[in-house]
This record gives structure tokens, sequence and C-alpha cells, in this order.
């Protein structure tokens, strides 16, 4: 008998099964291969994590990044890529290479960057699934990891200016998008019938940015206009986790709205209580500021293939 395998990740909202990209790819993968993983969402009632997410647990073995945890899985027997032919093997490896190269960047910034989105939408939401008092820090240290990501990948010569990089991330993103839209075609999924890798990391990345409701949308828009894509973020959320497709939470959007108003207007306020707090020991001798304990979002110190490197 297989040992029980259980997934701890960001949950969701939206209608989506979680509004994090990297859990999404891996939820995904998971119910294309069949493997019967328990998913545990983080909330309030739960250990701040203290490593990446998404993390695959079974027996002794933990396991956290997109590709080590499918590489797990396939070496568990359930493997999404098995009719694939090695053209199809590589064509995926080049795909997953094109999306963190040019649509990761933009959806970085429209999920952190992008200043109305992130005080509306993404701080609030994610503060309200940590613990206090890291519900304060952690999403403003998500929030940099995120800036100098892009910075790191987007800031050099000739775009100097973080105006110039936004520029050139949205049109890199709406290219990847037109090439994406225009490999699927008419087809179900892009290697024909069966989902595979490539399906599970498309989505991860496409989901979020079709289905979230930021007051800035300038990204969405132009997903929108390419109905093949929406098609196939709508038929995997309906086929494989039985989700509304009405971009709205079951919950009810008029009290989600209301809610996530209030929990904005709190942690807005105990932000800057504790940036008071913070100027106060600044100022102080004898009390000189102490350093939070922080998480480690990604692994450090090591090279790490295409199909690892995503988002916070």
């Amino acid at each position: 008998m297989a040992a029980p395998m259980e997934l701890s990740c960001w949950g969701g909202d939206w209608g989506l099964p979680s509004l994090h990209p990297e859990s999404l790819t891996v939820m995904a993968y998971a119910k294309f291969s069949g493997a019967p993983l328990t998913v545990n969402t983080i909330n309030k009632s739960w250990r701040t994590p203290k490593g990446d997410l998404p993390v695959l647990v079974s027996e002794d073995i933990v396991i956290s990044q997109p590709a080590k945890i499918l590489n797990f899985l396939r070496k568990q027997k359930y493997n999404a890529d098995y009719d694939l032919s090695a053209k199809q093997g590589a064509d995926t490896l080049a795909y997953i290479a094109l999306l963190e190269e040019k649509l990761l960047p933009a959806l970085l910034h429209t999920f952190w960057i992008e200043a109305e989105n992130y005080c509306s939408v993404t701080k609030p939401w994610f503060a309200s699934r940590i613990a206090f008092p890291l519900s304060l820090y952690l999403p403003g240290k998500m929030s940099r990891e995120a800036l100098n990501r892009i910075l790191l990948t987007k800031g050099g010569p000739p775009l100097y200016s973080l105006t110039e990089v936004e520029a050139q991330i949205y049109r890199d993103a709406k290219e990847c998008l037109n090439l994406l839209s225009k490999r699927l075609g008419t087809s179900q999924f892009f290697f024909g019938d069966t989902p595979t890798t490539l399906d599970a990391f498309v989505f991860g990345f496409l989901a979020p940015i079709y289905k979230v409701c930021f007051p800035r949308v300038h990204l969405q828009e132009h997903l929108k206009q390419l109905p093949n894509l929406c098609r196939f973020c709508d038929d995997i959320l309906t086929s494989y986790f039985r989700l509304t497709v009405s971009g709205h939470s079951p919950a009810g959007h008029d009290t989600a709205d209301a809610n996530l108003q209030k929990l904005t207007q709190l942690v807005n306020k105990e932000s800057n209580l504790i940036e008071k707090m913070d100027d106060n020991l600044r100022k102080s001798p004898q009390h000189p500021p102490r350093k939070l304990t922080t998480l480690k979002l990604a692994a450090g110190g090591e090279e790490s293939s295409p199909m690892s490197r995503l988002s916070p």
C-alpha cells in the first residue's frame, strides 16, 4: 500500500482552488496524474509555514518546489507525461522556460508590485491566511522579493527605470499569451486530449490572472481577448476541481468584498503601528532594533531547473 501524501499549500478564492501559481501547478498535476493527495490549505489556525509552499509530505520525506514534487509523484507511478514523445518532452521544458521568462514577471507585478492591486487585494488576502504577527510582515517581504526578482531579470541595460521595466514586462507577457494561444489552437490541451505537465504549469500561471478580481486588470483584459486560453482554464476548473467558473468565490462575493475591505483597513492600521514602533526602537540607543524572524520562501545556494524557479 502506497504511503499517504499530504500537500500543504495556499488556499483559494474567486473560484480557484489556490491563488498561488506554484500551488495551483502541483494541485493540477496531481489531478491530471491521479495522485491521491490530501490537500491542506494554509490558514490562521495553522502554525506559520517554515519553508517553500507548496510542500509535499510522505512519511518522513518532505519536498518543496513544484519540479521536485512532480518528480517525486512520477517516481510513485503518477506520471501525466507517460505518453509524450521525446520532442514533446523537450517542448514542455521550452514552454515552461518561456512562461518564466515572459509571463512570470508580469504575474509578479500584477500581484505584488502594482500598488492598487497589492493594497486592496494581495496584501490583505495573504495576511488573512498568516498567523499574527507575521501577517504584518510577510506580505511586505514577499512583495520586496517579487520586485527584486523582476529587477534582477529585467532591470539591467537598457532598461534602468521601473517605468521602462513595467512597460517591457507587460509587452513580453502579452507576447507570451499570444504564443500560448496560437500553440493551443482548438485543442483541449497542449498535447491533444490528455493534460500533461505543461498544462499544469500553464494553468498555474494563467488561472490567477484570469480569475482574481483586481482593480487594475491590464493583463487580464488581454487574456480575456484570447478565448481558447480562457476556455482552457474554465475546462480544468470544472472538469478536475468542480469549482465555479464565474470568477467569484462560491461563498458570496459581496460578503467577501466587505470582509476584505475591513481586513485591508485593519492590516494597514496595524502595519502603521508596527512602523511607528520600529522608528521608536531605532531612535533608542538602549534598545537597538531586532530583526524579525523571516521565512525562507525559496531554496538558495543551488541551481534550479526551469521547472523549479517560480514565484513566491
